[in-house]
């Protein structure tokens, strides 16, 4: 697989006039419910006053994370690399590179992985954690 883009926003940085976070410096860690997904929590809550969160996520080859919903945050995810499906109020999303979706808050969505893996860029408005 290629995860040429994927690499770069995990060695990239976080920069605004007179801060700067380098995700090199920010672990990677499991998933508390589904197996095989890992975050990097990019800027979380306590960094943005609630307002938002950004997350790198990296589902492994086959697995998934199965029909949730998010209240009262948007969620929005940034496909990088890898190949997968996204079911988003019940339609089918081809997970490509380059494909951006969104959940508004209440909305059931569930994501799975190809055999490729799958690596996204999620977003929550207000933050997730």
């Amino acid at each position: 697989m290629n995860n040429e883009v994927f690499e770069a926003f995990n060695n990239g940085c976080f920069e605004v006039p007179g801060a700067e976070k380098s995700f090199k410096d920010v672990p990677w860690s499991k998933h508390p419910t589904f197996e095989g997904v890992e975050l990097k929590h990019i800027l979380t809550s306590k960094e943005t006053g609630g307002a938002y969160s950004f997350h790198l996520v990296r589902i492994a080859p086959g697995k998934s994370i199965l029909d949730h919903i998010h209240d009262p945050q948007l969620e929005t995810h940034e496909v990088i690399a890898g190949k997968g499906t996204c079911i988003n109020d019940g339609l089918e999303i081809a997970y490509l590179p380059g494909v951006i979706s969104v959940m508004p808050p209440q909305v059931h969505h569930e994501i799975h992985a190809g055999e490729e893996g799958l690596f996204l860029f999620a977003k929550f408005l207000p933050a997730l954690c």
